[in-house]
């Protein structure tokens, strides 16, 4: 309003209704003095303080930062209707978590210069618990069978951490919707909860529930039949029809059939196509006809597919990975595999993807991948503990995006008590472009002991190789390599066992070296081998896992071959068999079932399988409660020597863990199995010294464990924790050797 103006009753609505719009004012007088309008405001005060007390279960510091976002903060001006409507939100608040005694006091003290102190006080109270849930009209099942599908339950052992006892609107709402779902699922069709009453108790601590039922009768079906725009020939969708004439109605089951139709669908293009279950109800028989209306829509094509949020990683690397091709007809199927392909890639984190219709075009799309890049390389280095190898220090680079191409480069060296390994490597995941990997290898070991129980034994061992893998499916592949071996094997007339000696006289180039020590000197007469051996590996892998790490769906096989090429120094070959299978039982539970097999045997004059490819057991890895690599075949002085035959087998119960643990730790009860074997020709002595002792292969002879595991990836490694009970263990006698038990045992991994 302006000088000059024409002020009227509608212009001084509207400025009375502007000037109290800007919230500074709790009153608004107009008034006249002659041809001036005078307005005379009061102001609402400021904040000078604004404090909470009381509150436990919601953080000061998550309230205040709600509470600035509608103005309650220092500074700012004071609205009383603001904060009548905080204390209706915490109230709310403190309602949802179970607390329905809960009391908000609010003061508001004035202070002079038009200023105010706000304090909020609240007193928590107990958490209301449901102390009963009650179903009213069920007939055809108890209580307890239809208690036991729903989230809301009386207090429990497992309440602290599942927290059901807890009361809540929308729990409620979802548990209704599942009783509904149980006698839908079991013919009763017109099944229907006729209302619910939720009580408190007086003192505000308990809470009884009760729902009203009726039933209904069961239904069976009469008749299924496919209509609409066929466009997939009826036979394959009547493949997929999960329920027959004569069938219980089960809503379930109509469910599944029009998600495998409108599955089969997406695969030919029709990713939006419409399936509706069509029931036509008869309440004499007591039956229901199904129609499957199918509206298969326009089928879509892809004009463009899109990479959004990455910036080191080349385009060809992602188009590479795709199973959905641009021109292409859109597949559901084809673009749900090629999220999960790049989120198997080492160097992605985290993979979205959306389809969005192109303006103008009702028939194309664009499908936008949002990629999350992850570290695609790493300067590290480590310290750690196995006992198989004692303390291990590690350092390695590695690189699985070697200047955006998807290449990996890795160097490692890795540095225990007894051993000391030095290695790199390359790997092109597609040498062509249909997937063909190539990874070429060099390395060098130098050890004087296979574990750390073992005897001694000097070993220096060169290897170079490079492997090739083709894949022959989506989940399956098959791997050829070669390598060429170059190893020095020394004994110690004093330190090494006679197993180990009569191996190096008998194999290889061999020589002897000679050597004094001590006053006056001792002549000590050394024995060695140098020889050199030439590899084919073959292998076939299958793995349909979820993740790689901490699994609970899938299964993964391993199968390798490595034979020495005829004209090797040293013959033999080894086999190797590992099976992972993961048997969900319903949500909670999971079954584990891992089955590791080896088996290796000498070639033409070679004596015995090598002691560097013998196999060893026991331990975190094998048969937990047993000592690390000391199952099986004993060396002269009563170390593990290891066998040409291993069979190992862990069973584990994966129990239930927090949405927030579950892809980084793992709780587990087990039953373990397995031993060593040796039946090739390696001789054994007893305790003795004398009588000869034999390890073949008896199934009498195999060694079981029970107890509980915890495994945790945590920023420096994974940690693993094992209790085991061993349940067949033998004592020594006066030939035979007893075996070595250790309940407790640990693997822990420390990267920096």
């Amino acid at each position: 309003m302006n000088i000059g103006d024409r002020f009227d009753a509608r212009r001084a609505e509207e400025s009375l209704r502007s000037l109290y719009a800007t919230g500074f004012f709790r009153d608004v007088e107009l008034r006249r003095d002659g041809g001036t309008l005078i307005v005379v405001v009061l102001e609402r005060p400021s904040i000078e303080s604004f404090t909470i007390e009381g509150n436990k279960d919601i953080k000061t510091e998550d309230l205040e930062k709600s509470l600035r976002n509608v103005g309650l903060s220092r500074g700012k001006t004071f609205n009383q209707s603001t904060l009548d409507e905080v204390k209706r939100f915490l109230t709310d608040q403190y309602y949802s978590r179970g607390k329905y005694g809960v009391k908000v006091d609010t003061t508001v003290t004035e202070m002079p210069d038009n200023r105010v102190r706000i304090a909020i006080n609240v007193v928590e109270g107990k958490r209301s618990k449901i102390r009963q849930i009650n179903i009213v009209g069920n007939e055809a099942f108890d209580d307890e069978e239809l208690l036991e599908g729903l989230k809301l339950r009386t207090p429990n052992w497992l309440s602290w951490y599942r927290q059901d006892d807890r009361y809540s609107r929308e729990e409620l709402s979802g548990d209704l919707e599942k009783l509904k779902s149980f006698y839908l699922d079991r013919g009763y069709a017109n099944f229907e909860v006729d209302s619910t009453q939720v009580a408190i108790a007086p003192d505000r601590e308990d809470i009884f529930i009760t729902m009203n039922v009726k039933e209904g009768e069961v239904y069976r079906i009469s008749d299924v039949k496919i209509a609409g725009n066929l466009v997939v020939p009826e036979e394959e969708l009547q493949g997929l029809v999960q329920v027959r004439r004569g069938d219980i109605y089960s809503q379930r089951m109509l469910t599944s059939t029009t998600e495998f139709m409108k599955m089969r669908l997406g695969l030919d293009g029709y990713a939006f196509a419409k399936v509706d279950p069509v029931p036509q109800e008869n309440p004499e028989t007591k039956e229901i006809a199904i129609t499957f209306l199918v509206d298969p829509g326009n089928r879509a094509y892809v004009r463009r597919i899109n990479f959004n949020g990455t910036t080191s990683i080349n385009d060809d690397v992602l188009r590479r990975e795709m199973r959905q091709m641009e021109g292409g007809y859109l597949s559901n199927a084809a673009v749900d595999r090629s999220k999960l392909r790049l989120q198997r890639l080492p160097y992605i984190e985290e993979v979205e993807v959306e389809t969005s219709p192109v303006p103008g075009s009702p028939d194309l799309v664009d499908v936008n991948f949002e990629i999350k890049e992850g570290l695609p390389g790493q300067f590290s280095g480590g310290i750690g503990y196995s006992e198989s190898q004692s303390v291990l220090l590690n350092g390695s680079f590695v690189h699985s995006n070697f200047m955006g191409s998807g290449n990996r480069v890795a160097a490692e060296i890795n540095a225990g008590q007894y051993a000391q390994v030095y290695s790199l490597s390359h790997t092109d995941p597609y040498t062509t472009i249909d997937g063909v990997s190539r990874t070429v290898s060099a390395s060098y070991r130098s050890a004087t002991q296979f574990t750390s129980a073992s005897s001694d034994f000097e070993t220096d061992t060169g290897t170079i190789g490079v492997d090739y893998g083709w894949p022959i499916s989506e989940f399956q592949s098959l791997r050829v390599g070669v390598a060429a071996q170059r190893s020095d094997l020394l004994t110690d007339p004093n330190g090494s066992a006679q197993e180990a000696s009569r191996w190096v006289q008998n194999n290889g180039d061999t020589y002897t070296k000679n050597a004094l020590f001590g006053v006056p000197p001792v002549a000590y007469q050394y024995y060695g081998t140098k020889f050199d051996t030439f590899s084919l590996n073959l292998g076939w892998g299958y793995d349909s896992r979820n993740r790689a790490l901490f699994a609970d769906r899938g299964a993964r096989h391993r199968l390798n071959l490595s034979y020495t090429i005829p004209g090797s120094d040293v013959e033999f070959y080894a086999v190797n068999y590992d099976y992972l299978q993961f048997i969900p039982i319903n949500k909670w539970f999971t079954v584990l079932f891992n089955m590791d097999l080896g088996y290796g045997f000498d070639l033409g004059d070679t004596t015995e399988l090598p002691p560097y490819r013998r196999y060893f057991a026991g331990g975190p890895e094998s048969v937990r409660g047993y000592r690390e690599s000391r199952l099986g075949p004993k060396d002269s002085f009563g170390n593990p020597f290891g066998g040409n035959m291993r069979v190992a087998s862990q069973l584990e119960l994966l129990l239930p863990m927090p949405e927030k643990f579950r892809n980084s730790a793992r709780f587990s009860l087990f039953v373990d199995a397995g031993n060593v074997f040796s039946t090739d020709t390696t001789t054994y002595v007893g305790r003795d010294g004398i009588t000869p002792v034999e390890y073949d292969f008896d199934l009498n002879e195999i060694k079981y464990s029970t107890g509980v595991a915890v495994q945790w990836l945590a920023p420096l490694g994974v940690f693993r924790f094992s209790y085991a009970i061993p349940l067949n263990d033998e004592k020594s006698n006066g030939v035979e050797y007893g075996d070595e038990t250790e309940g407790f045992q640990f693997s822990i991994g420390q990267a920096f």
